[in-house]
């Protein structure tokens, strides 16, 4: 497998020993988490989801920042604890992902639980001449880094006191950065240079070299954290180890809104708990992942609209296969089920190229809704076909309402009777029966010769 990596500008192939680490950096709770949070998380679930179901052991942590000035000001503002307040966006954080179908990362770390590392962390940069002590707090010195700018390409002389960086009159030099900021404000521990709290950058060099070592596989998280974040983690964790920091770094793009940016003072942030009520789970799956990660993807209702139908034609497979029960000579599918699984794995082993794979997906999708809208799916090629299709649904996150055999056999139950009291004339009966069919979250699909069904999501937008 190959994966763009930003520092190098280069695909780079991914080497593992014994499993894949990889370091996502999460949310900081203060607030709900929106569409573009999901699409950075959706990404690397789904490359975890493709490396696992080809056997390769995944170890992802993904931090929690539970401890910096936005959290602290909106407590202030909601008149609540800072912890009271990220506690509950970290429950909010875990119910919008279960509602996501993202599978749970292997640790999520909090700042707040790893004061003690960043300490020792920042003691050695400090020892170390990396870092000095101010009157404000604790700073990095970058210029004792010659290696700053490498991920963001930013050169040093190019860069001022802007808006990305923070203005301190006490800091050596405007770029430096704050490893550790003295405060009396709640909350805040002791420190060697005085009582305080961590700055942001360092909770996630401390935390990813505790959990998986130096020198892991995949750093990833959103292209706006490409500078400053990523690059003073690189500054701080290197100067710490004298090893480089990761192999690959992997930054997905961002979700505008209609071609423009998301923000609160436009008014345009779509929370994931809205965008999950409006679509549900498989389509904002599927929207993420329509593009190449590394692209912006613009949130549109069209393509919404366009992923619900593509999620229908899945719905609409599945069940064609699921429900065949058609015996005798079939057409050979297996020369495309082979074509159809080696070339969405050859696209996703090519820059997790989704768009592509998802392209491979939905051929075979209609393939197969082709064959049953001319009955020709028989019980043989259910058989053949289904194991693939299970396996690329699984890698993608979708998932189907599935039924046990005893629902079938109900459904088909009431079919068949619905049709008794049809040719009987009693349309009412017959109709009262569609209905708790309906109910039942159940579509007819009618075919010449015979009516078969489907389970479908339920999505608010399409009512």
């Amino acid at each position: 497998m190959k994966i763009s990596d930003t520092l190098t500008n280069q695909k780079k192939e991914l080497e593992f020993s014994d499993k894949v680490r990889i370091y996502l950096c999460g949310v900081t709770v203060y607030d709900k988490s929106h569409i573009g949070h999901a699409r950075t998380i959706i990404v690397f679930d789904t490359l975890r989801r493709f490396l696992e179901a080809n056997n390769i052991p995944v170890e992802l942590i993904q931090n929690f920042t539970d401890v910096d000035d936005k959290i602290i000001n909106r407590a202030k503002e909601q008149k609540e604890s800072a912890n009271a307040l990220s506690s509950k966006y970290i429950q909010s954080y875990f119910d919008d992902s279960d509602r996501l179908n993202i599978k749970r990362a292997t640790n999520y770390p909090k700042a707040t639980e790893h004061i003690g590392d960043m300490i020792d962390l920042i003691q050695k940069l400090v020892e170390n001449e990396f870092a000095y002590a101010s009157k404000n707090g604790v700073y990095f010195r970058v210029s004792k880094f010659s290696g700053y700018g490498k991920l963001s390409k930013k050169k040093t002389e190019d860069l001022d006191s802007g808006s990305r960086i923070e203005i301190d009159e006490s800091k050596e030099n405007p770029l430096d950065f704050a490893l550790w900021k003295f405060s009396d404000e709640q909350p805040n521990w002791e420190s060697p240079w005085g009582r305080g709290r961590p700055g942001w950058h360092i909770e996630c060099s401390a935390m990813s070299i505790k959990y998986l070592g130096t020198n892991f596989e995949i750093h990833g998280g959103g292209r706006d954290l490409i500078f400053p974040h990523h690059e003073n983690e690189i500054a701080q964790s290197e100067s710490f180890t004298s090893e480089p920091f990761a192999k690959i770094w992997m930054h997905a793009g961002m979700i505008t809104i209609n071609g423009e940016k998301m923000s609160k003072t436009v008014g345009n942030v779509k929370s994931i708990n809205y965008v999950l009520d409006s679509w549900g789970s498989n389509v904002v799956r599927l929207f993420c992942i329509s593009g190449h990660y590394s692209k912006p993807i613009d949130y549109t209702e069209d393509l919404l609209k366009e992923n619900l139908i593509k999620l229908r034609q899945i719905e609409t497979c599945y069940y064609e296969l699921r429900l065949a029960d058609q015996t005798g000579e079939s057409d050979d599918i297996s020369p495309l089920l082979k074509e159809s699984r080696e070339k969405f794995d050859a696209a996703l082993n090519n820059d997790f190229n989704t768009s592509l794979g998802l392209s491979v997906f939905f051929n075979m999708i209609k393939t197969i809704n082709s064959l049953a809208a001319d009955e020709k799916i028989t019980k043989t090629i259910a058989n053949k076909t289904l194991p693939i299709l299970e396996y690329m649904l699984e890698v993608l996150g979708i998932k189907i309402q599935t039924v046990s055999d005893d629902e079938i056999k109900t459904v088909f139950e009431l079919i068949n009777k619905r049709e008794a009291l049809r040719e009987e004339k009693q349309f009412e009966d017959a109709d009262k029966i569609r209905e708790r069919i309906s109910n039942m979250g159940i579509s007819l699909i009618d075919h010449k010769n015979k009516t078969l069904w489907m389970k479908k999501e339920t999505v608010k937008a399409e009512e």
